[in-house]
């Protein structure tokens, strides 16, 4: 099958380098705050939270004060790295068997229920107590200008307005909050309209000047509390109050020498290093066969087609909230683990594998920054799916997630709704670390739904099987797998058709169903990185080189 969408025209992958400071993220103008923030001295945390409150206001689909984030933090002088749990809960009003006798049998995708208490705000206040340098006026100083006096409309921020506002007005009717901030003309915006969002800009611009707590402990946080219970949501003042980040250790696999990091649950890092454990079991192709045009070897792309399944299925098994269920990291990591699911898949032919027992989609932005010092950020921020929850309150002009949606109402689910639980997250942060040494080699994510840890394990193998830079990496065409709608089995590959055409009818022979997609294709995912050459800019000759997904609006940022 192929799609019928015009192609992009092929696009340059562009590899930029600098000495001492670096930004990717998936639009520019967020990347130009990052590196603005880098240069008057700020710490990669700084330039992290500058960068993603300027994705907040430009790109409101994939992420915004209402969503939640997982972070990978290096610190060069302590020499070690830690990970920030930044995501959100269930409200403690939250009541399953209730929703259950209420006649749902899983909870909606739009709309107040799907709402879960933000948690992104209060991870940037944490990450910025312990290592930010410049005050919160410099930070949220480009997010609150854009937002004051607008951005230009671009054909990103138009479709995805455009595309969400069927289910916002069926989810709540003609008029809500998401119309009033986000199509004040009753109309599409046309590219170029400037954007404003006073209400935003107020916001940002008052936890500038009293904090970050405000969101959650003050007056900005009162206000939420009643712009949620004006439309029926339950999250009220003592919810936003209690909500606390998590700091944390990042877990890890090692993948043909290569240390691969990444946050623990209730985050899908462990899909990603549970795929790339499976891949590691077989023999990678030359690294000849790894280029601008994707891996010309059919039987590579099959294997992580199955080891997909095989990982995702597991995911469904298993996780969720840690502090609600054990989970075994330690054993779903294993190599011994990863030895047994790939006996499991068949090399020349494509598995059915169980229905999916929790919903598909995504929201997402990815971003990463290392300063002067050497320090990396590796930052996942989400609304979950585009606009989350579609709830918008025109009086603060915060607009809500909906990974609540990802909560089950099955009492026998792991991942079952419960007052004050977190729910399992697509999110994933990534770094790399090379054999002996210290300092990361490359940091690395993507954003896509559940396309994300599939993205990392091509984006990694890339690096590591091809030796490809990371803009050949994160430009390569890529293949996705998933159901053809909410919890079906993921059978169907979604291919850019930039891949050899001899790949895909290869995988076609093996049963896989393939839609050949357009060039560069946004819906399989952004992904973003930067090199630590050398050791980075700790080290005396070290340097940097980053690259921006050419499927996204962003351009890396360097000096």
């Amino acid at each position: 099958m192929t799609e019928t969408a015009p192609d992009r025209p092929l696009v340059p992958m562009p590899l930029v380098r600098g000495a001492r400071g670096a930004v990717v993220a998936p639009h520019h103008l967020a990347t130009a705050a990052g590196l603005a923030t880098l240069r008057a001295g700020g710490h990669a945390v700084d330039a992290a939270i500058a960068t993603n409150a300027v994705l907040g206001v430009v790109l409101p689909s994939g992420c915004g004060l209402g969503g939640d984030a997982f972070w990978l933090i290096w610190d060069e002088a302590a020499g070690r790295q830690t990970a920030l749990n930044g995501s959100g809960r269930a409200p403690a009003a939250a009541d399953p068997a209730a929703l259950r006798a209420g006649g749902l049998a899983t909870l909606p995708y739009r709309g107040p229920l799907a709402i879960t208490v933000p948690g992104a705000v209060r991870s940037w206040d944490d990450a910025h107590r312990r290592h930010g340098r410049l005050p919160l006026t410099e930070v949220l100083g480009p997010a609150i200008e854009l937002a004051w006096d607008g951005f230009p409309a671009w054909d990103g921020f138009i479709s995805a307005v455009e595309g969400v506002l069927p289910d916002v007005v069926k989810a709540l009717g003609h008029g809500s909050g998401f119309e009033q901030v986000y199509r004040p003309h009753g109309r599409p915006w046309r590219p170029g309209e400037r954007v404003r969002l006073p209400a935003l800009a107020s916001t940002l611009e008052r936890m500038a000047e009293v904090g970050f707590d405000d969101f959650y402990d003050g007056e900005i946080g009162e206000r939420q509390a009643a712009g949620l219970a004006a439309v029926a949501c339950s999250i009220g003042v003592d919810d936003l109050r209690g909500h606390t980040s998590t700091w944390t250790e990042p877990i890890f696999t090692d993948y043909r020498g290569i240390r691969v990091t990444t946050h623990p649950p209730n985050s899908s890092g462990i899909v990603a290093l549970e795929l790339l454990n499976i891949l590691e079991t077989f023999e990678p192709p030359a690294p000849s066969a790894f280029g601008p045009n994707g891996v010309e070897d059919a039987r590579w792309v099959h294997l992580g087609i199955e080891a997909a399944k095989l990982a995702m299925a597991d995911r469904d098994r298993f996780l969720t909230d840690p502090e609600f269920l054990e989970i075994s990291v330690d054993t779903i990591v294993s190599k011994d683990h990863a030895r047994q699911l790939a006996g499991l898949i068949d090399l020349e032919r494509a598995a059915r594998p169980p229905a999916a027992t929790n919903p598909r989609g995504g929201g997402t932005i990815y971003l990463a920054t290392v300063d002067a010092e050497g320090n990396a950020v590796s930052l996942i921020q989400s609304n979950y799916m585009g606009f989350g929850s579609g709830v918008v309150d025109p009086d603060t002009g915060i607009h809500y997630q909906n990974r609540g949606s990802y909560f089950s109402l099955d009492p026998d689910h792991p991942n079952v709704l419960a007052p004050g639980k977190r729910t399992l997250h697509t999110l994933l942060p990534g770094m790399l670390f090379r054999a002996g040494e210290q300092r990361p080699w490359a940091v690395t994510g993507s954003m896509g739904g559940d396309a994300q840890p599939q993205i990392h394990a091509q984006v990694v193998s890339g690096l590591v099987d091809g030796g490809l830079d990371v803009a050949t990496a994160v430009g390569a065409p890529r293949w996705f797998v998933d159901g053809d709608e909410h919890f079906a089995p993921p059978v169907n590959v979604r291919a850019e058709r930039r891949y050899p055409a001899a790949v895909l009818d290869a995988l076609e022979v093996m049963g896989h169903p393939v839609t050949r997609t357009i060039q560069f294709n946004g819906m399989l995912g952004h992904a973003h990185a930067i090199e630590l050459v050398d050791g980075g800019p700790a080290a005396v000759d070290g340097s940097l080189a980053a690259a921006t997904d050419p499927r996204s609006a962003g351009l890396p940022a360097v000096w």
